[in-house]
């Protein structure tokens, strides 16, 4: 039975196929409708903003409607997913890339932002709010070592004094904490 279906996907993404490049807008749609959910949740994967996969989402459209008479019948989803990923990891690039700019010409005019703009304060403040958040999603050993050292910049040996421990006990604490953050975290959390 699930051969059947999958047959049939191909026979109407076929049908479908054939009909847009005879000029059918409606035949278009259908395959839009299809898969659009598909393709936004790959955009989004890759983008990691809604109003940005949105966006990239509509573009791939527009572009899978322009590459659709080298398309080889081989199939459309793996095909279709392809031109998403890649569309996503070039807005990506782009997106660094203008940031990089931003910064080059910040830097070369010699206009430093300054760290009272109310944009930088709000971002600031946000990545702080952030930051004590998953602090506290940290096991309460691990929370202070990693607050003494990355917060208060304490060294193993300060906080070895206060806790009244070995320095050996806060560097294992310590790595047993990072060890911790990298299974339980992911870099974009942040």
């Amino acid at each position: 039975m699930r051969q059947s279906r999958k047959g049939e996907r191909t026979i109407n993404d076929s049908v479908l196929i054939e009909k847009v490049l005879q000029g059918s807008d409606h035949a278009f749609r259908l395959l839009v409708e299809k898969y659009r959910n598909d393709v936004f949740r790959t955009v989004f994967a890759v983008l990691r903003d809604q109003k940005e996969a949105e966006d990239a989402a509509q573009e791939v459209f527009i572009k899978l409607y322009t590459s659709l008479p080298q398309y080889e019948n081989q199939g459309f989803k793996t095909w279709l997913t392809r031109i998403a990923v890649n569309f996503a990891i070039d807005v990506k690039r782009k997106q660094a890339r203008s940031l990089e700019e931003v910064v080059e010409d910040t830097e070369q005019s010699g206009a430093v932002s300054t760290p009272d703009s109310v944009e930088k304060q709000v971002i600031n403040n946000e990545q702080r709010r952030l930051v004590r958040k998953r602090l506290d999603e940290l096991p309460e050993n691990y929370r202070d070592v990693i607050y003494g050292f990355y917060i208060a910049e304490k060294s193993y040996q300060q906080m070895a004094e206060e806790q009244n421990v070995q320095v050996k006990t806060i560097e294992t604490k310590l790595y047993r904490a990072r060890h911790w953050m990298k299974r339980n975290w992911k870099e974009d959390d942040f």
